[in-house]
C-alpha cells in the first residue's frame, strides 16, 4: 500500500479540477492505497520569500499552513498536483506550494549538475484541467512540472493527465461531458499496478 497526497487547487470547490482529483482518488482507493486530499483553497500557502532563514533543517518563518503540511509531504510515497490551467501554467497557489519545498531541502556536498541540495525521494504526478484544447495548451505547465519537480527536485514522474476542453471559463464545469473522469479513475487505479514486487 502506498501513501498518496493530492494537493489540489482551483477556484470552485466542485469545479473541473476538483472532479478530476476526486476521480483519481477513487481509483487509488479502489487499488488499496491510502490517499489524502489537501485543498489550497482551505490551506493558505504563501510563496517563498527567498530569505534563507530555513537553511538547513529549519522550518519556514512564514505563519501559514505549509509547515503543518511538511510531515504529510515527507510521509507520502506519491505527491499529486491537481491544478487548473491559469495563464498557461499551474495556478499561483500550486506554484507557491512548490516554491516552499525550499525549506525541506537538505545540504548536498556533491550535488548533481543543476541542483544545489537534495530533497526527499518521492513519486509525483500531475492532473490538470483547461477550457482550451489546443496542441500547445499545456506546454508551459508541463515544462514547469518537468523542470521543477522532476529535473531539479528529483521526484520520479508517474505520469500526467491533461484534461483540455472542459468547458468555457465563464460557464459551469463540463468535465463530466468528457472521458477525463474515467481516465483519471483508471490512472489512479493503475498508477502502481506495473510495479515489481519488493524482494
Amino acid at each position: 500500500m502506498k501513501k498518496i497526497l493530492i494537493v489540489q487547487d482551483g477556484g470552485r470547490p466542485k469545479g473541473n479540477t476538483a472532479q478530476l482529483a476526486d476521480s483519481f482518488k477513487r481509483g487509488v482507493e479502489e487499488a488499496g492505497h491510502s490517499v489524502e486530499v489537501i485543498s489550497l483553497l482551505r490551506h493558505e500557502v504563501k510563496g517563498c520569500l527567498g530569505c534563507n532563514a530555513c537553511r538547513y533543517g529549519k522550518p519556514c518563518v512564514q505563519k501559514d499552513s505549509f509547515n503543518d503540511l511538511v510531515p504529510k509531504i515527507k510521509e507520502a510515497d506519491l505527491l499529486v498536483l491537481a491544478s487548473p490551467l491559469y495563464f498557461w501554467t499551474v495556478s499561483s497557489r500550486i506554484k507557491a506550494f512548490i516554491e516552499r519545498f525550499y525549506c525541506i531541502a537538505e545540504e548536498d556536498p556533491n550535488p548533481p549538475l543543476g541542483r544545489y541540495e537534495k530533497y526527499p525521494v518521492k513519486d509525483c504526478a500531475l492532473l490538470m484541467t483547461a477550457a482550451d484544447d489546443f496542441f500547445w495548451t499545456f506546454e508551459q505547465a508541463v515544462s514547469y512540472y518537468q523542470f521543477a519537480l522532476v529535473n531539479y527536485i528529483g521526484f520520479h514522474d508517474k505520469g500526467m493527465l491533461l484534461a483540455g476542453g472542459c468547458g468555457d471559463t465563464n460557464g459551469k464545469p463540463q468535465i463530466d461531458k468528457t472521458d477525463y473522469l474515467e481516465k483519471a479513475y483508471q490512472f489512479g487505479k493503475n498508477i502502481y499496478q506495473r510495479e515489481e514486487p519488493a524482494v
